[in-house]
């Protein structure tokens, strides 16, 4: 997913630096050495070491939204939308999984500004996801009596533990994966 040029090559050596030391323990000169750049080049591009988790994980939503759009602007009927934007979801987790979990575990250390945009910008992907399940329980498709809220965050919480247990040599693809949790979830809303 990271591109080539500059800001990519400086986006793919933080990935590893941050994965395999962690953000707090990579400097920026680690990062720049890494990507063969200068500090200037750096800074041109990214304005912090912040800057840089930010993006790691901006990326990732920002094609995750993408997709969650189109997928909930077809005419298919919603649990049809649901399933597809939840498989996609575990999907490009799995296939970004370190830019994700690198995230997950640094997140906190994000200045507080940075934090809230990026947090924002998660929210407003749940809230869209949050609004097709609501749409199904408007229409009486999916049930009513468990709070679309909580339905979010039991199926994101599952998402975000994916980087704890998931291996790419396992015995299960990211699409089958992502269909046993699409399955879940549509299972789980079944009335």
């Amino acid at each position: 997913m990271v591109g080539d040029g500059v800001p990519g090559r400086l986006l793919s050596a933080a990935t590893k630096l941050f994965a395999q030391k962690g953000f707090d323990r990579t400097s920026v000169q680690e990062i720049v050495a890494a990507a063969g750049v200068t500090k200037g080049a750096m800074y041109h591009y990214f304005g912090s070491k912040d800057d840089l988790l930010s993006e790691i994980y901006g990326r990732v939503l920002r094609l995750q939204t993408e997709q969650l759009e189109k997928v909930a602007a077809t005419e298919a009927p919603v649990p049809e939308r649901l399933r597809r934007a939840a498989l996609d979801v575990v999907v490009s987790t799995i296939e970004n999984l370190d830019d994700t979990k690198i995230f997950l575990q640094s997140v906190h250390q994000l200045s507080p500004d940075r934090s809230r945009a990026v947090r924002a910008e998660r929210r407003r992907y749940h809230e869209r996801f949050r609004s097709l399940i609501e749409e199904g329980q408007r229409a009486g498709v999916f049930r009513a009596d468990k709070p679309a809220d909580i339905v979010v965050d039991f199926f994101f919480g599952s998402v975000h533990h994916l980087g704890a247990w998931y291996r790419t040599s396992g015995k299960l693809s990211a699409h089958q994966v992502g269909e046993h949790y699409a399955g879940l979830l549509l299972g789980a809303l079944r009335p």
